[in-house]
This record gives C-alpha cells, sequence and structure tokens, in this order.
C-alpha cells in the first residue's frame, strides 16, 4: 500500500468498498451502494472516490436549497446589469470550445481530477453522487451564474487569501465563500444570516461583528472575512478535522456533536453523515464540487463575468461626518450601484460617520484623489433628489433610536406589540407588513412612543390606594407580560414588593435554564421563582428575570471551583464548547473577563463550579 494510500485511510474511519452496503442504524435497513466507483471509473486511486446510498438527497437539487438560492440571488444583483461587464477577453479559450458549448466528461476523468487536488490539500476530497450532483449545479444548470461568482472572485480571492494567510490557515478555505454566498456580499438568507460568509447574528456578536439599523458588520467583507477565519480556525481546533469543523460551520457544534454520538464517536464526516441536518449532507459535497469547477472552469468552458473592478483597483477612506451614498454617486461621477457593491455594510445607504467617530467607505481607487480633494464640500452636498443633509441626520437618529426585534419561535404580533407597548397596525405600518404572519428570525423593526412612561415604583411605606392597571403599568410588576395569554383578561395584582431601581434584570439566554440562573446569582430556584411570579420552571429565551439587588455576585468565598489551565491556541469558544459546557458569555461572566481575545497560555481559568 502506498504511503498516500495509507495516509487516505487512516483519514477516513468509514472507506467503504465498492459492491458492499451501508447500514443506516437509524433507519435499520442496508441500502443499495450506487455502483460508481475505481473499477468502473477506470481509476487506481481509491481514496478519491467514497460511494453513497442510492437514495440520494440532491440528485434533485432543491430550488430553496440555500446553496441553489445563493447562487440564484447573483441573477438579481444590479451590479452586473451595468455597461462595462462584458466576458473576460483574456482568458484565452485553451480548447477551442463554442461559445455555448457545454462539456460534458465521464466520471473517470472528474474522479481523476478530484484525485489530483486532494494530493495538495489538508481537506478530504473525494468524488461520489454528491459530489456530482454539484457539480453538475455549478458547471452545467447554473453555469451562467457559475461566470458571475469566477468574476467576482476576481475581487474578493485576493482578499480572502491574505486572511486566511494571516491565520495560517488552508488558502482553498476561500472556496467556502461560494458555498455560503456565491460571493454576494447583499446575500441574506431565510434564517437572517448575512454577508459573503452568512453569519447569524449571535455568531456574528461572538467574533466582533456589530450590527445596528445602519451599519451590519456581517455584511462587510472585510471584517466577515476576519471573522469567519478565526471562526473557522476555533471549530478545526475542536474537531482536528476540516469537514466536520465545515459542517459545524454550517448547522453548529451542537448538531456535529450529536451525530458524533449517535455515530458511536467516530469522528469522520462521511461516517456521521446520515445523523447530520439535512441541508449540512449536502454542505461537504458541495465545497467538494466549487473547489473542482473554480480549478478546471476552463475545461468545462466557463470563463468570469468581469465585473470592472479588481481587488487592486479598491481603496479605502476614512469618513469623518455623516454621508450618503447619493452624495458619493453624484459628487465623485460613480455609478451608485458600485457604491454599494463596495460597501455593503451600510442598509440604508447612509453612513453615520460623525468626528469622533469615523467609518470606512470603499471606492475606486481613481476616485479616491478626489474625494481628499472635496470632503467638506462633498459633505455638503445636496444631491439633485433634493437629500438636505437634515433630513439625512434626522433619518440617522431615527435609525439609532428604533429597536429592531428579532422574531423569536411562537411570537405573534400581539405578543411584541404588547411587549413594546405599541399598537399591531403601528408594528406593520413600520416594517411594511401586509398580513399578521411572521417567520422565527425574522426582524421587525419599532419605533419609541412620542413620550415614555416612567415606571411605577411602590414601595412597602407606600400606603396610597392602589388603582387599576394600565397595560403598561403591569409589565413593571411582572418580569415576563407574555406569560400572560394575549386572550385572556387576567388582572395582574400589585403585591407590596415590587421591582425597584437598583433591581437586576436578567435576559434568558440560549441554554440557560432556573437552576444555572439561580446558582450564578447564588439564590435558590425557589427564591427566583417567587420573584417572578412563576408557576412553571419552563423558560424562553429572551424572557426577562428580575434578580433581587439583595443576592450576592456568582463566587463566593466559601466555593469551589474546578479551573483549567489554557494553552497555546486555546479559545474562549474552544474552553466553552469542549471543555467548560457553558456558553462564551458564561465563562466571560464567571471569569469577570471582559474582552473576547483576553486568554493567555499558562492562565487560569474557572470552568465549572463545584457545588
Amino acid at each position: 500500500m502506498s504511503g498516500y494510500l495509507h495516509k487516505k485511510l487512516q483519514q477516513s474511519a468509514l472507506f467503504l468498498s465498492i459492491g458492499t452496503v451501508i447500514l443506516f442504524p437509524n433507519k435499520g435497513i442496508a441500502q443499495e451502494v450506487i455502483q460508481l466507483g475505481p473499477d468502473t471509473l477506470g481509476i487506481d486511486d481509491t481514496t478519491a472516490f467514497k460511494p453513497v446510498t442510492q437514495s440520494v438527497l440532491y440528485q434533485n437539487l432543491n430550488p430553496d436549497m440555500p446553496i441553489v438560492r445563493a447562487l440564484d440571488s447573483l441573477a438579481n444583483m444590479k451590479f452586473f446589469q451595468d455597461y462595462y461587464l462584458s466576458p473576460n477577453e483574456q482568458i484565452s479559450n485553451i480548447y477551442q470550445f463554442p461559445f455555448d458549448e457545454v462539456p460534458n466528461y465521464p466520471d473517470s476523468v472528474v474522479a481523476a481530477r478530484i484525485a489530483e487536488l486532494d494530493r495538495n490539500t489538508p481537506f478530504d476530497l473525494v468524488y461520489n453522487q454528491h459530489v456530482k450532483d454539484f457539480i453538475d449545479l455549478y458547471a452545467v444548470r447554473k453555469r451562467a451564474l457559475t461566470s458571475r461568482t469566477l468574476g467576482l472572485a476576481a475581487i474578493y480571492f485576493p482578499m480572502f487569501e491574505e486572511m486566511l494567510d494571516k491565520y495560517n490557515m488552508p488558502l482553498e478555505l476561500k472556496y467556502l465563500a461560494v458555498v455560503e454566498s456565491a460571493l454576494n456580499p447583499t446575500a441574506v438568507s431565510r434564517a437572517g444570516a448575512r454577508g459573503l460568509w452568512q453569519f447569524m447574528y449571535n455568531t456574528g456578536k461572538m467574533y466582533g461583528l456589530k450590527s445596528t439599523s445602519l451599519v451590519d458588520d456581517r455584511s462587510d467583507p472585510y471584517k466577515a472575512t476576519d471573522a469567519a477565519c478565526r471562526h473557522l480556525r476555533d471549530l478545526y481546533d475542536i474537531y482536528g478535522d476540516w469537514s466536520l469543523a465545515l459542517a459545524a460551520y454550517n448547522s453548529g457544534a451542537g448538531n456535529v456533536n450529536k451525530a458524533i454520538r449517535r455515530s458511536g464517536g467516530v469522528k469522520n464526516y462521511w461516517a456521521v453523515w446520515p445523523y447530520l441536518p439535512r441541508e449540512t449532507r449536502g454542505y461537504v459535497p458541495a465545497f467538494i464540487a466549487v473547489t473542482y469547477v473554480m480549478n478546471y472552469a476552463t475545461e468545462h468552458n466557463l470563463y468570469p463575468l468581469n465585473p470592472g473592478i479588481l481587488f487592486g483597483g479598491i481603496d479605502t477612506i476614512l469618513v469623518k461626518d455623516a454621508l450618503s451614498f447619493n452624495q458619493i454617486s453624484e459628487f465623485l461621477n460613480i455609478p451608485l450601484d458600485q457604491v454599494k457593491f463596495l460597501n455593503p455594510a451600510y442598509k440604508e445607504g447612509i453612513i453615520p460617520a460623525t468626528p469622533d467617530k469615523n467609518y470606512v467607505v470603499r471606492l475606486p481607487k481613481d476616485k479616491v484623489p478626489d474625494f481628499i480633494n472635496n470632503e467638506k464640500a462633498l459633505y455638503q452636498f445636496m444631491t439633485k433628489q433634493g437629500l438636505e443633509r437634515e433630513k439625512m441626520l434626522a433619518t440617522i437618529k431615527s435609525a439609532t433610536e428604533r429597536t429592531v426585534h428579532i422574531v423569536k419561535k411562537g411570537e405573534t404580533l400581539g405578543k411584541i406589540a404588547n411587549k413594546y407597548h405599541c399598537k399591531v397596525n403601528d408594528i406593520k405600518k413600520w416594517n411594511g407588513l401586509k398580513k399578521n404572519y411572521l417567520k422565527r428570525g425574522q426582524r421587525i423593526v419599532i419605533y419609541p412612543a412620542e413620550t415614555t412612561e416612567k415606571k411605577q415604583v411602590v414601595t412597602k411605606t407606600d400606603t396610597s390606594p392602589k388603582t387599576p392597571q394600565t397595560k403598561s403599568d403591569t409589565s413593571i410588576a411582572v418580569a415576563d407580560k407574555d406569560q400572560i395569554k394575549p386572550d385572556t383578561n387576567a388582572h395582574i395584582k400589585f403585591t407590596e414588593e415590587k421591582i425597584k431601581s437598583e433591581d437586576i434584570v436578567h435576559v434568558v439566554k440560549k441554554g440557560e435554564n432556573l437552576g444555572l440562573i439561580a446558582r450564578n446569582q447564588n439564590m435558590t430556584v425557589k427564591e427566583l421563582m417567587a420573584i417572578n411570579n412563576l408557576k412553571k420552571s419552563t423558560l424562553r429565551i429572551g424572557q426577562r428575570l428580575v434578580i433581587k439587588a439583595a443576592a450576592k455576585p456568582l463566587r463566593k468565598e466559601n466555593q469551589k471551583f474546578e479551573y483549567y489551565t489554557v494553552k497555546s491556541g486555546d479559545t474562549l469558544f474552544k474552553i466553552a464548547q469542549s471543555i467548560a459546557k457553558m456558553t462564551v458569555d458564561e465563562l466571560k461572566k464567571i471569569n469577570s473577563i471582559t474582552s473576547d481575545n483576553a486568554l493567555k497560555a499558562g492562565q487560569k481559568i474557572i470552568v465549572a463550579i463545584i457545588q
């Protein structure tokens, strides 16, 4: 056995021979393996091929799959509809294909090419029906959109490679952004993931990506790429396997850990494949397919659609005062779509800069001198549309004061309206909603009331007669008013002990329960339930719990802790997930850590409380 073959067999705990069967324990049936392999393909290196079952989920790829939807989103990018876009004539057609020919290669050729790529990468690149389906997606069915992706690669891949090299990461990870977003910087998934790397809100926040009503760092190509590198590095440190790290990037470490347990503890992507979420089962095959198509695009008669600007043709400028895209476009004579494309993080086309807080704007390099030489005039420039400076500042003020509510499971417009003391019709008007239907993860904008009522505080010495409470009053007496069903007329009775200004309000996070919260606050569960009038121990994410001011902090003098010594390469995310079994926020709180990058090798931190 060759050294290369031996290495690959060691990597794969689930290497399957052609003609065998796969037993899916969760289904209890054996399924026939597709007869597509080294014997029929005519290749010697069997490590390049892994068979899969005939019941393939992706032979007819669902158009609603996130991967397909990301690719389809390129069809609607206005940036690609401008006059300066044309097929890149600098790339020669070395195979002399007719313009509209779609080359078709036998499986033996494709498998051999993937085997060659596999020899030069730390990733486990294989060829099977899943991979073949995605190659067909990019090289045949959606080839016009793939040409757009190839054009965008000229802008983003150099930056990706610089960032990956900075973190000593495999450069092939640049292809992951194609799977995630098709390199569409404004891509937004149905679940609310944004940007080139499709960060969800909470994951982005964990890696320092801020999101406001006007600016979303998840859509900033540079900030999001840096965060993606750190996130992927943390995931690889946990699993030591790139395929599993990719799966965890897609579905979360929790789903991958669950799949590993159900597979018997084997840390191999193809071993845990049957136990992964449906979407994640196609994720690594799509990555392999993109890696192949990007390296063999010319062989498939695929050429970049030139986006009219290259990575080296973009420069950055610090903006020191409020500025709109329309002002930049008209004053500097830059197509508006190009300004939007280069600066996708600004959601409303407004850069809310101030002299004290500058923002970065990216422009074509040849326009930078014009910006610098006319900066003051640019800030005061009035566009043809009549966007006056006062109006723009009012927009910024309104956006910074408004609240963005993310819809949770089971929430309705009525519940949200009650929570923010407004009307359902107001919410529908603010968000352009025609129906009452909401989706989990949907972002709802809430504007503040014209006047805000002060919270009523009743102390033990208050002997004035009690008056019937309004809906806004009752929200003070109850930690989570959503527990009152909207179709009831339950009367909330005030007791003598009320929420005082010095009391702490704890917002329930994912994974928390009454026991954990009570323990962290040095309270009993019974005390916590009594203070908040809770009859059941079930909590909801986002629920607000009152913590009495008398409660002492988490750490007590007589309490014992389990410590962990930080090693080189450790991160808060890695320790929280694999050692402490708690969230990053909980780990930071128990150790009084304020920064995500505060760990040092040799440092001792608390990872558990010994009761």
